[in-house]
C-alpha cells in the first residue's frame, strides 16, 4: 500500500525528531517545512494557555490558506499536517511567556529565572486533513510542568557553552544538556518538547486506521 504523507508545518528539529520516532514504524512519508506566513506575537493580559490557543488558530488558518493554493495549483496535499506552538510560562506570572534568548546573556538571564523553580510549558497542536472537499481540524493545548534544580555557577556556565539554548523558549531544551538538572512533575516530555499529546496519539490512530 502507498505511504501515507505526514507533513510538520514546523522548523523546530526537535519537533521533527520526536515525531520522526513516534512515527517509526508506520506506513508514512514523512517531510517537515515551516509556515509561509510571520507567526503573530503572543498577546498580553492573557494566561499562557489562551496565548498558544491564540498563535494556534492564527497557524491553523494559515496552513489551511496555504495549503488550499498547493492543492489547486499541484493538486496534491500531504494526507495529514500537524501545526504547533510551545510557550514557556514565566514562573512568576501566569500572563507572561518567556520567549527565545536573543543572545547568552538573555539566555544566561533566563536559565537563573527558571533555577530552583518549577514551571509550566504550554504546548497547541492540530492536527488537519481533507474528509471529501472541507477541511477538518482537531486541536488540543495540553500542559506540563517542569523543576528545575538550583543551577551552580558550574552548571550555568556549562549550559550556556553548550548553546543548548539557542532557539529554545525559556533557553532550554528539556532533551538536551538540561536535562540532567530537570525533571517532569506533571504531564509529558512529549508536551514540553513541542506535541500535544492528544493530537500525536489521534495521529497514529488516524495513521494505522488508514493503512
Amino acid at each position: 500500500m502507498k505511504a501515507l504523507k505526514v507533513h510538520l508545518a514546523s522548523a523546530s528539529t526537535r519537533r521533527f525528531e520526536l515525531l520522526n520516532e513516534v512515527l517509526k514504524g508506520l506506513n508514512v512519508e514523512f517531510s517537515a517545512s515551516p509556515l509561509v506566513s510571520s507567526e503573530i506575537i503572543p498577546p498580553i493580559g492573557i494566561n499562557v494557555g489562551s496565548q498558544v490557543e491564540k498563535i494556534l488558530a492564527s497557524k491553523i488558518n494559515s496552513a489551511i490558506a496555504e495549503f488550499t493554493l498547493r492543492l489547486e495549483s499541484e493538486n496534491e496535499i500531504p494526507h495529514f499536517i500537524l501545526v504547533a506552538d510551545t510557550l514557556v510560562e514565566d514562573p512568576d506570572d501566569i500572563n507572561i511567556a518567556m520567549g527565545q534568548p536573543v543572545d547568552r546573556n538573555g539566555a544566561a538571564a533566563m536559565l537563573l529565572r527558571l533555577s530552583g523553580r518549577r514551571h509550566n510549558v504550554w504546548s497547541g497542536t492540530a492536527l488537519l486533513y481533507r474528509k471529501e472537499s472541507i477541511w477538518v481540524v482537531e486541536t488540543e493545548v495540553e500542559h506540563a510542568t517542569v523543576e528545575i534544580d538550583e543551577l551552580s555557577s558550574e552548571a550555568l556556565s556549562t549550559l550556556l557553552e553548550s548553546d543548548s539554548w539557542v532557539g529554545k523558549a525559556g533557553a532550554y531544551d528539556l532533551a538536551g544538556a538540561i536535562g540532567v538538572h530537570a525533571r517532569l512533575v506533571a504531564g509529558t516530555k512529549e508536551c514540553v518538547l513541542g506535541f500535544a499529546p492528544t493530537i500525536i496519539t489521534n495521529l497514529i490512530d488516524h495513521t494505522i486506521a488508514k493503512s
